[in-house]
């Protein structure tokens, strides 16, 4: 029998569907254990394309436009350039990418993709596909989900500035 409002104390907590602390009524709980789950169903699609899921991701970036500066990549990304040296190096050294000093600019890096970076392109064009046959879920379905979430990344980014 649920409890009444009445009798909750501090060592009665209310039921979860009333308690508004309730680990499962939490935004930032279901959006870290989707991105997890979702993250890896990932794995076993990308392993024989020799990518990671950051890895994935940075090539994304570079399919969608080739040469990008470090800071261009980092900010489409939104990680710290300390955080992604290391997954730009691995892509070197795979042979993917190439990281260059820009002529104008000694500061600035180009990243490059390289004739096989070009060429992994469509191998990987059937990861969205397979992902979403994984889920169970139509690529419609995912494509509502993720504008919902850059609805949320966008009104954090609000939010925070």
């Amino acid at each position: 029998m649920p409890a009444s409002p009445a009798s909750v104390t501090p060592d009665t907590p209310p039921p979860p569907e009333e308690d508004p602390l309730a680990l499962e009524r939490q935004v930032c709980f279901a959006m870290v254990v989707a991105a997890r789950s979702v993250v890896g169903l990932y794995r076993p699609v990308l392993e024989p394309l020799g990518l990671t899921h950051p890895q994935y991701l940075v090539m994304l970036a570079l399919w969608g436009r080739s040469p990008l500066s470090l800071r261009e990549l980092s900010d489409s990304l939104q990680l710290d350039p300390p955080t992604l040296s290391p997954l730009l190096k691995r892509l070197e050294t795979a042979g993917l990418l190439e990281r260059r000093r820009l002529p104008e600019d000694q500061r600035s890096l180009a990243v490059t993709l390289t004739p096989a970076g070009r060429e992994l392109r469509s191998a990987a064009e059937g990861v969205p596909a397979q992902v979403a046959a994984r889920l169970g879920l139509e690529v419609a379905d995912l494509q509502a989900v993720r504008d919902g979430l850059t609805a949320v990344i966008a009104a954090a980014r609000a939010a925070g500035s």
